[in-house]
Order: structure tokens, then C-alpha cells, then sequence
């Protein structure tokens, strides 16, 4: 099986219980950032039989591959709705690391009828990878980490942006009028280091850390690429628990 279809059989197998999927965890090696999760395969084991028996539902939208990375996009029942990204490093053909972010599921679409899932899921331009990963990082550091508003519209084709935030709605014009509501309500959104970049194709993956709302926060931002500009975007957004909530060493990142 592939790296992707051993990462999709693992997922499902949270919903179904089945024990065989688990085996491509590496049983001596596994690093764990799920905060909520103690380190390794016990871990992870320990996690799920904590979860009420058939709650869980696990229905993964999108998947990509970028080298040893299997990174997922998933719309979840676990300890309630929530939809999340997870990434999985291999190596020698096993898991050996995860990374996740988790938001609740809203019960509403977005100001534009989005929901944060929907629109196109396979990778495309699978040429043009190292390319989109560069744009998309040049993106998040000038204007989520810097501030560098004067090179936001270079980066998008007009107003025709595809926004599945659950807050706020299409375009540039959405964008600008959600930070202005959060500016009047004194809500401040900042990143400041991106830790991790990855693609496959179209699709690129920014993992960050910043603070919302004056707590630290994970930022995990998908955004699809065409013809070398920004088209559409969904995101995670998680605040980081204080440390001595961790149940792992790890670190969010």
C-alpha cells in the first residue's frame, strides 16, 4: 500500500476500531504533537479508548503527499464535530511523527455558503509543486507574519478568492471586512513563525504559530494555487493549551 492508503486505512480505523491499519505506527518510534495524546504507540492507544464506543466518524476529504509527509484534511466526529489536518512523517516505510489541528465544526455554512470543507480535492500541476510552495510561503510571510499589506493583491486574481473560514466571506473584500470587525472588537490575530510547507501539486499546506486573541495559537492554512496566484483557502485554527496541560514533551509543532 501506498503512503496515502496506509494513512487513509489508519484514519478510518479510529471510526472502525480495526486493529490491523495501526501497524504502520512504528511501535519503537513515535513522536506524537497532539498535545492531548501521550507520547507513542500507547498513547495514541489510550486516546481512542477514551472515546465512547461508535462515536467516532471519520471521513478524510483530501489527502497529499509531499516526500515523506502524508498530509490529510478530515472532517471528524472525535469528542465531538471537529474538522482538523493531520500530518504523518514516515520513515523506512513506517509513521513516525504526527502533527494535528482540530476546530469545532460550525453549524453554519460561511457568509459565502462555503463550508469548511468543500470545493476541489485532487492535486493537479503536480509539476509546478515547488513553485506553488514557494508562492504560498512568500504569501504567509509577507502578509500573515509581516504585515506587508501593500503586496496583498499581487498575490490573489482579483476578487474571485474562495474562502472556506467559517467567518468570513469571498474575495479580498470579505477578507478586509473580517479584520476590520475583528479590529472594532479589539481581536487581534498575529503570526509569527511559519515551522513547516507542504505540497503536492496545487494544494499547499502552512503550518504556523502565532497567537489569537491574546492566546497562542497553531495555525494550519490549505491553499490551492492556479495559475500562479492564491485561488482558494481553508484553515484550522487551535489554540495551544499551557504546558502544564501537555501530555506529551513534544511541543505543538
Amino acid at each position: 500500500m501506498s503512503q496515502k492508503d496506509q494513512t487513509l486505512a489508519l484514519l478510518k480505523s479510529i471510526e472502525t476500531g480495526q486493529a490491523g491499519p495501526v501497524a504502520v505506527i512504528n511501535p519503537a518510534k513515535y513522536i506524537q504533537h497532539n498535545l492531548g495524546a501521550a507520547d507513542g504507540l500507547a498513547g495514541f492507544g489510550a486516546l481512542l479508548a477514551q472515546l465512547p464506543k461508535g462515536s467516532a466518524k471519520v471521513n478524510t476529504v483530501r489527502t497529499f503527499e509531499d516526500g515523506a509527509y502524508v498530509f490529510t484534511h478530515t472532517d471528524y466526529n472525535f469528542f465531538g464535530p471537529k474538522i482538523g489536518f493531520d500530518i504523518f512523517r514516515f520513515e523506512d516505510g513506517k509513521i513516525v511523527e504526527h502533527w494535528d489541528n482540530l476546530q469545532g465544526t460550525p453549524t453554519a455554512a460561511n457568509p459565502s455558503g462555503h463550508t469548511m470543507t468543500d470545493g476541489p480535492t485532487q492535486a493537479i500541476d503536480q509539476a509546478k509543486t515547488q513553485a506553488n510552495k514557494t508562492l504560498v510561503r512568500s504569501f504567509v510571510d509577507d502578509i500573515l507574519v509581516n504585515g506587508r499589506m501593500e503586496k496583498l493583491a499581487g498575490y490573489f486574481n482579483s476578487d474571485s478568492y474562495i474562502q472556506h473560514n467559517p467567518q468570513i466571506a469571498d474575495g479580498l473584500s470579505g477578507l478586509g471586512k473580517a479584520l476590520e470587525a475583528m479590529a472594532k472588537q479589539g481581536i487581534t490575530m498575529k503570526y509569527d513563525k511559519i515551522h513547516l510547507v507542504l505540497g503536492e501539486g496545487n494544494f499547499v499546506l502552512v503550518q504556523s504559530e502565532g497567537s489569537f486573541g491574546g492566546k497562542p495559537t497553531s495555525f494550519y492554512d490549505l491553499f490551492r494555487v492556479e495559475n500562479g496566484k492564491i485561488a482558494e483557502h481553508w484553515d484550522t485554527i487551535e489554540t495551544i493549551p499551557a504546558k502544564s496541560e501537555w501530555k506529551n514533551n513534544n511541543g505543538k509543532f
